[in-house]
């Protein structure tokens, strides 16, 4: 080796030293987000009469940091504050409203009682949008005592409050209500969701739900990646049977019969996290302190969650 070669071969060892100390290192590789994340619709904890402060200081002391509200509770709450005093609260308590429980009579045959419900809607849209909430339940209130509601006409319905959500920035979630003579099989609430016709359109399942209006879980996964936000979480016993078991008799998840742990393989999607919101009305749960009724619920999603 010549001394020419020799100094090319240097220039080039060296040059490659500092291209390789001044190049980049390769970006880590991207996570993907977790599967769930844990809320509590106050709902579990509503028995004991804490107000809507309590409530969600009992949420975070238990550990949860994803929150449902109920509006009645936080319009009770404005009468005397204001919406950047729940802003404050919030953040104070490190929790997000994924979610509000709502009983505006918007998909209802009668024009008048529709049209009222559709302004309350709206009211409370504008009021959970202040609050960086993006998601409000849709059930089927009003139409829950007769059968025969027109899918079709349902699915307009839904549109209009879907257009609503465009302009507040809150998505109504169709709920499924599975002791309602309407909307209470996965079948019926897909229909009107697809055939609104629009983009955001979500619907917001529920163990309980599912069972008492006698879908089967092995149909979750046709909803799709985008169809399911929020989920209920709960589990029901083995009595009262189907035909008879009424809300108050969910149970902690894991504590009763239902394919809890089956479901949420079926509606877990790479790439997304999906709420999963504990929504019992026991009172049982409500006749013991909300703090540890709160801290039990969650202990008990997470065990039926773990390594789904």
């Amino acid at each position: 080796m010549n001394r020419r070669q020799t100094l090319a071969a240097l220039a080039a060892t060296t040059g490659g030293a500092v291209l390789s100390a001044s190049a980049p290192s390769a970006a880590p590789l991207a996570k993907d987000p977790p599967p769930f994340a844990y809320a509590l619709n106050v709902s579990t904890i509503r028995g004991q009469n804490l107000g809507f402060v309590k409530e969600l200081e009992v949420a975070s002391k238990a550990g949860f940091r994803h929150v449902e509200i109920w509006m009645n509770s936080f319009q009770d709450y404005l009468k005397t504050h204001k919406t950047a005093d729940v802003r404050k609260l919030l953040g104070d308590l490190g929790l997000k409203v994924e979610n509000a429980i709502g009983f505006a009579q918007w998909i209802v045959d009668d024009e008048t009682t529709r049209t009222k419900g559709v302004d309350q809607l709206k009211q409370e849209m504008d009021l959970l949008a202040e609050i960086g909430c993006k998601r409000t339940a849709a059930p089927p209130m009003g139409a829950t005592n007769q059968p025969g509601l027109d899918l079709r006409k349902a699915a307009e319905r839904y549109r209009t409050i879907l257009e609503l959500g465009d302009k507040t920035g809150v998505v109504p979630q169709l709920e499924l209500w599975g002791g309602s003579k309407n909307m209470n099989k996965l079948s019926e609430v897909m229909f009107v969701a697809i055939e609104s016709g629009h983009p955001s359109a979500r619907v917001l399942l529920d163990i309980y739900h599912l069972y008492k209006g006698g879908s089967s879980p092995a149909s979750l996964p046709l909803v799709g990646k985008p169809g399911i936000e929020v989920f209920h979480l709960n589990d029901y016993p083995t009595n009262p049977p189907r035909e008879t078991i009424v809300d108050a008799d969910r149970v902690y998840p894991g504590d009763g019969i239902g394919p809890v742990r089956e479901t949420l393989k079926q509606i877990k999607t790479p790439g997304k996290t999906i709420v999963l919101s504990l929504e019992l009305f026991n009172k049982d749960y409500y006749a013991q302190d909300a703090l540890v009724v709160a801290k039990t619920g969650l202990e008990k999603m997470k065990k039926v969650a773990e390594g789904v």
